[in-house]
This record gives structure tokens, sequence and C-alpha cells, in this order.
């Protein structure tokens, strides 16, 4: 069973790091085969049904295997979307991270979270607030999520050392961004926290990883605080995602003539919450209702490998196709403008992903490629 076990974590993990393989395709992949090597001996196949001129090149055994080789030497733990123990916000997202690593104790991870997140070039007052914030909210029970940033992220981290904090990075779990917060990672880890991440160890962080990232953040949170942002930022990113999955936004109100107050001011306008203090933070998750709970029925060996569903027809890629234009739509106005079935839907897309047609946003929105 160890053996088993350990195939199937190694395949869940190629077929995660496969080209063209997103998190909508490999939900659907895994739904369709039930096991991520029937998945990988089938995609040869299905990617030449479906088109695609480039045969696809999953991580091979080897690479996942040393991959993972990696992860254990750190000391770091891989948690697949299926696991007891992978937080279950996260694995009730459509569709979740298929994995995640987690450097540190997990126990931060299994409390009620909320993001803390603001401006890198943050003011002395917008600093203070994070870390009293943060500090406050630790005190109350709650694990402070942030992205271990300069300036707003690096104080709530600060502020929530003493209770654990959750530090989120695009690089692998061991990719000190930026290099100044060294002292700031280890403190975190020395106090109970831990480091997360969708990338493999060693990975260097580039600009595509930072939208992932932010998604996570808001996943992993119940609430989500923006304490300073300009309009144009990576936390009004990591808002708009959390608005998008039904968690709760506040932002804290500031002075219409710095730049950085524009971002929070503009979603209060769009209707956050106001955030003057923990007690802001409290008072909306506790009226928040209840969110999705994730899908534990997945059976990790099932005894065949057969499609668990039948093949969408060509003619729903065609009518999805039809529908779609370089700039992303939600899925779910796919489903209503199509009239297919939501299942049909993510099948067709998952295949449109593979033969290279479609890409997926961070959101979940399909575009054409």
């Amino acid at each position: 069973m160890k053996d088993r076990a350990a195939a199937f974590t190694r395949d869940w993990l190629r077929l995660a790091r496969t080209p063209s393989v997103g998190a909508v395709t490999f939900r659907e992949l895994i739904r369709r085969f039930g096991d991520p090597s029937h998945a990988l001996e089938a995609l040869p196949d299905l990617t030449r049904r479906v088109g695609r001129v480039a045969p696809l090149a999953p991580q091979t055994a080897a690479q996942a295997e040393d991959e993972i080789a990696a992860g254990e030497a750190l000391g770091a733990r891989l948690l697949l979307s299926c696991d007891p123990d992978f937080p279950a916000l996260l694995a009730a997202l459509d569709p979740p991270p298929p994995l995640i690593w987690v450097l540190g104790d997990l126990r931060p991870l299994e409390r009620t979270c909320a993001a803390v997140v603001g401006a890198r070039a943050a003011s002395a007052l917008g600093l203070r607030f994070a870390g009293t914030l943060a500090t406050e909210l630790g005190a109350a029970g709650l694990t402070v999520v942030s992205g271990l940033a300069r300036g707003i992220d690096g104080a709530a981290h600060q502020g929530a050392l003493a209770t654990g904090t959750a530090a989120v990075l695009a690089g692998g779990v061991d990719d000190i961004y930026p290099a100044q917060h060294a002292d700031l990672y280890a403190a975190i880890l020395a106090a109970g926290g831990c480091m997360v991440s969708e990338n493999p160890p060693g990975r260097t962080a580039t600009a595509a990883d930072f939208p992932r990232r932010n998604r996570i953040i808001a996943g992993l949170a119940r609430a989500v605080v923006v304490v300073e942002a300009e309009l144009r930022s990576g936390s009004l990113i990591t808002a708009r995602l959390a608005a998008e999955m039904g968690r709760e936004v506040l932002a804290v109100p500031g002075s219409p003539l710095d730049p950085r107050s524009r971002g929070g001011n503009d979603l209060l306008r769009q209707g956050a919450a106001v955030c003057e203090g923990a007690e802001d933070v409290l008072r909306a998750l506790a009226g928040l209702s209840g969110l999705a709970e994730p899908d534990r029925s997945f059976d990790p060996f099932p005894p065949t490998g057969r499609e668990s569903g039948g093949e969408s027809p060509d003619t729903a890629r065609e009518k999805i196709l039809d529908l779609l234009s370089p700039s992303p739509a939600p899925r779910d106005d796919i489903v209503r403008l199509s009239g297919l079935t939501t299942s049909e839907v993510n099948a067709a897309l998952a295949e449109l992903e593979l033969s290279g047609r479609v890409v997926f946003t961070t959101g979940g929105g399909a575009a054409l490629a």
C-alpha cells in the first residue's frame, strides 16, 4: 500500500506539472479517468483526437521523484487536493489547485485565516496599522495570511509572529523573495508558522507566478483586508479573486491625496466593508454565510482506468469556440450562453486547453489562446 500511495502521489504530481494541464483541465482529467496514472496513459491519444499538433511532454517519473525528494530534504510536505490535510477552503475552490507544498507547521492552516495585504511602498501609518491589526487578529485565534512582500505584507507577518502566520510564496517554499526578508522568513518558521507554494522547491518566482500566488492567498482566507493599495496592484487582484470566491473583502479608508489609498477607497465604493480595526474583521467573519465544503469522496485507487464519462462531442467544442474571444469569459457565462451542461462545458474546455486553442485565467475564465 505504501508503494501504491507513493506511485499515486508521483503520478498526481506528473499530471499537475504537464504543460497545458491547468487546474480546470487537471480536475476534468481526474474526473474522467479516475486516477492520474490512467490520465497520463490517455493523454497522447486524447491530445491527438482534439487536434493538438505538438505532443505533450508530461513530467517524467524521475523528475517527479526528484521534486518530491527536494521537498523532503527541506522538510516540506506535499499536499494533494484530495488529501484530508489539504486546506478545506482551497479544496472547495472551483477549481482547486491540484497541489501545494507546505514548509513548517500545518496547524496555522487548520485555523480560520484572514489575509492582510497591501502596498509594498507603504506609509509609516499603513505599516503600523497592518502590524497592529495582525497582532489583534492572531490574538483572536485567527491565522494571518500574506505574501511575504515588502511593506504591508511584511508588517502583517511580523505582527502575527507570536500566533503563527502563513506566507504564500510565488516561487518555491525555499525561494525567499525579497531577499531582505530572509530574517522574517526564518522567524516565521521558528515561531510555528509556515510557507505555502504551488511551485516546486527550488523554483525562482517569475512575474507570471504572482497572480497564482494571489489566488492561493485569497483561497486560504475567509476575509481579505486591503490596507493600502494603488489602483493597479496585486492587492486588488487578491481582493477581486476573494470576492469571486465568496470571501469577505474589507479595505482601510485613506486620504484621497495619497495614491496608496486609491485602491482601498475604490474597493469601498464597490461595496467592500470598512476596516478600522480587528473588530471589523471579526464582525464580518461572524456574519459570513457558510462557504462551499470540499468534496472528499475521491477514491484514489479506482478498480479500472475507464473514462468516467462520455467524450464531449466535437459540436460542443465548436460551440464554445464560437463564444470565446481573446478576452476571458467566465465559465458560468459559457454554460449559460452555450446551452450545454456544466460538465459538458468543463470537458470541452479541458480538451480545448490540451489542444492549445484555449487558455485559462487565474480566476478560471477561458479565452482564445
